[in-house]
């Protein structure tokens, strides 16, 4: 028999909400290089950080029809480093990584206007919005 869970939105906002209460307050959203980790919980091995953007100090309001939009992103006014976006990850404000997701310039979990970081450039997000699927 196939699998085909369905949730009620109420369900899909309230996993989502989760995600706001467990970056806690003024959570980071920092940038990849290299080979993305299985998962959060996987320690990070030869990435290098690229850029690190404040994120508010209450990562989203609450979600609303299956969709939380974070808040406000502060841009890194100064990348950390040189080297391609590979991966994204969201943490608490003390780095320990509670979601990580794909960049790319489309059809990617974070898309950005280009994957290219250069040392000392500004980097900057203008929206992050997560879907809960079925």
């Amino acid at each position: 028999m196939a699998n085909n869970l369905k949730y009620a939105v109420t369900m899909k906002n309230a996993k989502l909400d989760a995600i706001t209460s467990a970056i806690g307050a003024s959570g980071l959203l920092r940038i990849y290089s290299g080979t993305q980790p299985t998962n959060p919980d996987t320690a990070l091995a030869g990435n290098t950080l690229l850029a690190e953007l404040a994120l508010s100090a209450t990562f989203a309001a609450g979600a609303s029809s299956g969709v939380l939009t974070a808040s406000s992103i502060t841009a890194d006014s100064s990348a950390d480093n040189t080297g391609t976006a590979t991966f994204f990850t969201l943490t608490t404000s003390g780095g320990t990584r509670k979601i990580d997701g794909t960049v790319g310039t489309s059809g990617s979990d974070l898309n950005l206007n280009t994957t290219s970081i250069v040392s000392g450039a500004q980097v900057s997000v203008s929206a992050l919005t997560i879907t809960s699927g079925n």
